[in-house]
């Protein structure tokens, strides 16, 4: 039921349960999993034109290493994990590749509190676009 699953990343430590916590499902049912990292384009917007490179070079370097340290944590489990890095609007990105790896699941953290009723932005847009199950799991503030 679940053999394709992606796991979008955003880098973050608290991200490590998420990442565990998708290796062990995977694991369990021999599925396939898609680490993605995307470089949030929003985030040059006020940047001037002349930093913008450097920037987008410092975040893609860093999405980089988180995708290395995932997919580790992946194989920890016995899980190999494709890695991919993208640039754009994150929650578009991650459901246009779920589509294009035809993705039966997205398990995602968010950064909200569910004990509010309210999904962090990012992982608000893909539950409600989505046409594919996700899993949006609590990440604790360190």
């Amino acid at each position: 039921m679940y053999d394709t699953i992606l796991v979008p990343i955003d880098g973050s430590d608290s991200m490590t349960p998420i990442v565990e916590d998708a290796a062990a499902f995977a694991a369990e049912r021999e599925a396939s999993v898609f680490l993605l990292y995307v470089v949030d384009k929003r985030a040059f917007l006020t940047l001037a034109p002349e930093r913008q490179d450097e920037v987008c070079d410092e975040l893609e370097s860093k999405g980089a290493a988180a995708l290395d340290v995932a997919k580790e944590a992946m194989a920890e489990y016995g899980v190999d994990a494709e890695t991919t890095l993208r640039r754009g609007d994150p929650a578009d990105e991650i459901l246009d590749y779920a589509r294009e790896i035809d993705a039966d699941l997205i398990a995602m953290g968010t950064h909200a509190r569910f004990e509010d009723n309210i999904l962090g932005s990012v992982s608000r847009s893909v539950v409600i676009e989505s046409d594919i199950p996700v899993l949006a799991t609590p990440i604790k503030a360190d």
